[in-house]
């Protein structure tokens, strides 16, 4: 049986600690019997091919910026089959102005204006990747107000209130390009939320796996 792979892109904004995020999915992925390869430059992105040996690739890079080629090899790769998978801005404020990667995820970070409390709720708690979560929990973070892709799957909301208007913002979604399976979840801006909200940690990991055809 084929072992599965994972890509972890690690770099950008250090304020998101991309370093401890990643260390902390490698290691429950390795005690999954996942082999697993971390980057800290982006140019290996261009290799389609090579990316193409990977089941999952994970984002985990604030800001940047992709070079053309980068860009269209990992959108190229996913399109093939590859799934790609990650958490709050190491995947959703990655590689800013690239709107075709942005359409590859399905939504993107414009701003934070609230931080502290607020409430998620899951819309599909029959989902594999949710099913470690109560239908409604407390959340305290950066609360990350996204544009959307109209057409993801949404599996957990949140309101979002900000100068007197309250609109409803996905918080977790999936959904696919080409071939590939998407999954982005928007929590987790510090590593150590995933130790105070574990069932939330286990989402994410549950999201990776999805993504890689392993639940």
């Amino acid at each position: 049986m084929k072992t599965p792979k994972i890509l972890f892109i690690q770099g950008g904004w250090d304020g998101h600690k991309p370093e401890q995020i990643v260390h902390k999915f490698n290691t429950a992925l390795i005690d999954r019997g996942w082999k697993t390869e971390t980057i800290t430059a982006l140019e290996r992105l261009a290799d389609t091919e090579w990316l193409k040996t990977f089941d999952v690739i994970s984002p985990c890079w604030t800001c940047g910026k992709l070079s053309p080629e980068e860009s269209s090899g990992l959108r190229d790769a996913v399109r093939v089959g590859v799934g790609l998978a990650g958490v709050h801005g190491g995947m959703g404020d990655a590689f800013r102005g690239d709107l075709d990667y942005e359409w590859m995820v399905g939504g993107h970070f414009v701003g934070h204006p609230h931080v502290g409390d607020y409430t998620v709720r899951v819309t599909s708690p029959g989902d594999s990747t949710m099913q470690e979560l109560p239908t409604e929990f407390s959340y305290k973070s950066e609360q990350y107000y996204m544009l959307m892709d109209p057409g993801v799957r949404v599996l957990a909301e949140a309101d979002y209130t900000f100068e007197e208007r309250t609109c409803t913002m996905p918080v977790v979604w999936t959904k696919h390009w080409g071939k590939g399976r998407v999954f982005y979840s928007a929590l987790g801006h510090d590593p150590a939320e995933f130790d105070t909200y574990p069932a939330v940690f286990q989402m994410s990991l549950n999201g990776i796996l999805w993504a890689g055809n392993a639940l």
